[in-house]
């Protein structure tokens, strides 16, 4: 498999859950400069009126100021690898079952693709899983 695996450092913040209220996170990341790279919203069922978002990657002093000003914090619970290649049909079954094969639990799998490229943000609940998935992935 030839792709670039590597950690990322995910940010997680909460939010209302009420129009504009993700749009505010973000302008106040866009406006220390941040260029993300991946984005997930969504609500918080367990506690009603709420959200979570979840960015990636926050570079310099500037945009982890701003990020923790606006309440988010670097994640310690949540060990996510960056994989990145050539789109080919398959292959996000490949590398998820790269992964089962090698005894690693996926706690989050996400994708897309942008014309021949894809990107997959692969979700851990160790760091140690998520050593042992770059290793594997840049085999």
């Amino acid at each position: 498999m030839n792709v670039i695996a590597e950690h990322e450092q995910v940010w997680v913040a909460s939010l209302q859950d009420q129009p504009g209220a993700l749009a505010n996170k973000l302008l106040v990341l866009a406006d220390a400069g941040a260029d993300l790279g991946f984005i997930i919203a969504r609500r918080a069922p367990e506690h009603p009126g709420t959200g979570v978002v979840f960015v990636t990657p926050l570079r310099g002093d500037r945009e982890i100021e701003a990020a923790t000003e606006e309440g988010f914090t670097a994640t310690t619970h949540l060990h996510s690898v960056r994989v990145e290649g050539m789109n080919e049909p398959g292959i996000a079954a490949r590398v998820a079952l790269k992964m089962g094969q090698a005894g690693l639990n996926l706690r989050g799998f996400s994708g897309a693709t942008l014309g021949t490229q894809f990107v997959l943000h692969l979700a851990f609940d160790t760091a140690e899983d998520a050593e042992k998935a770059i290793a594997l992935l840049q085999q």
